[in-house]
Parts: structure tokens; sequence; C-alpha cells
């Protein structure tokens, strides 16, 4: 379990994200971080042919690096920028190779933070659309919030990504707001958010598909628990 302190950076700044800031991970300032100065355009892990980081069958890209340290990250292991092993042609040219298959509907970028890995991503991003057009959709996972991103000063490589991007599960992982319930996401401030919609209507749109679990008690479970356990006093 990594140990760290977490900082609000942006106390001043007006215009910030839903559920910022935390006192469970690190508020970034418009800007300060960036894929420029702090990738190493390293890849963590990659998986082939999922259905659990997005819909339909998958394959998902994890790059190294974040230092949003939400407090019990799930892939704290891969906080460190230069975790893992170089994203390289030969790489690239297998994860093409893997969404050409017909049953796989597209990719994910996880991470690590896939905004501050831009160099790599932007790279794979274009060619997916060079060679599938819009037939394959890309997802992404990121700490930061749509309107964190949309601040001004925040670095223009992001949008750029974003340009490329379907569906954007957003927003830090807060512990104390974690439900196993969610689709696609471990706490209730994220969103999973339609990017093409959203530029076209200025502000976040939810995406479509969106359909979280519900806990079902049946009536009948709830009559033998309280004929064995006695009426509530």
């Amino acid at each position: 379990m990594f140990m760290t302190r977490v900082h609000d950076f942006a106390k001043t700044e007006s215009g910030r994200g839903p559920f910022i800031p935390t006192a469970l991970a690190n508020n970034p300032r418009a800007g300060q971080w960036t894929s420029k100065a702090m990738s190493h355009d390293m890849v963590a892990d990659y998986k082939r042919f999922l259905m659990t980081d997005g819909e339909g069958i998958r394959c998902s890209v994890y790059v190294s690096g974040c230092p949003f340290h939400c407090e019990e990250c799930f892939n704290s292991s891969i906080w460190d920028f230069q975790a893992g092993h170089p994203y390289t042609q030969d790489f690239e040219d297998a994860v093409i190779a893997d969404l050409s298959n017909g049953f796989v509907q597209g990719i994910t970028f996880l991470g690590g933070e896939p905004l501050l890995n831009t160099g790599v991503l932007l790279r794979l991003s274009r060619r997916i659309r060079s060679e599938f057009g819009h037939s394959k959709d890309i997802w992404c996972w990121t700490g930061y919030t749509w309107e964190e991103l949309m601040r001004q000063g925040e670095s223009p490589d992001k949008i750029e990504l974003l340009h490329e991007v379907d569906v954007l599960v957003d927003g830090r992982y807060l512990k104390d707001q974690h439900d196993a319930l969610l689709q696609f996401r471990g706490s209730r401030n994220q969103r999973i958010i339609d990017v093409p919609a959203s530029f076209v209507a200025g502000k976040p749109v939810i995406w479509g598909g969106l359909h979280d679990q519900k806990r079902f008690i049946p009536e009948m479970y709830g009559k033998d628990r309280s004929a064995g356990e006695g009426a509530a006093s």
C-alpha cells in the first residue's frame, strides 16, 4: 500500500469540477501536470479481449504514471511513470492486429493516467482512426473531471486526445463513495461521459448506455427475516 500526502494545488481556481477539491487525492492546477514533463512513454500492461473495461469485447492499454494518488487506488503499483515497458512500434502493430478482429468492439485506455501519456496514446488513437475509422470505439479513464479538462490553461494535448475518444470515465476514485454496483467505475462521483455529444453541448453529457445495477431484495425475504428475528422495537 502506497502512503502519500495529498494536496489541493488549485485552491484559488474557479469553475472547478464536481467533488473537487478532495482530501482523498491530489488536486492539480490547470496545466500543472503535462505529458511532456512527466511521461516516459511507458506501458504498464496490455490485456486482450476483455469485457470489463467498457462495452463489448475490448483490448485495454494500461499506461504508466499517475500523480493523483487516490487513496486505496487499485493500480497504485503503476503510479511510477517509469514502470513497465517502453511503447514500441511492435507493440502498436500488435494492438492494431488484435483490433482487426471483427468481434472486438474497441480499445480502452487506462492507467496510470492516460491524459498524462498523450504522446503514445495520440499516436495510437490516430492510427486506429486511420485504419478503422469509427468502427472501433475508444474509451478512456481519467482522474481529471471534464470541467477540469475544459479549464483555461490546461495543456492542449489533453483536449487533442479527448477529440479522439468516444467515451470518458472521469474523476478521482474516492474511497468514501465506493459502490460495487456501479457500471464501469468505482465511486459514485465518477461519470461515464459521451465525449462527442459533450463537445457539441458544451457540457458533460452522460453516456446513453449507462445502466448501474440496483440491489433487489424480494419482499418475501424481508418477511421471512422479520419472522426469524422478531419484530423491530
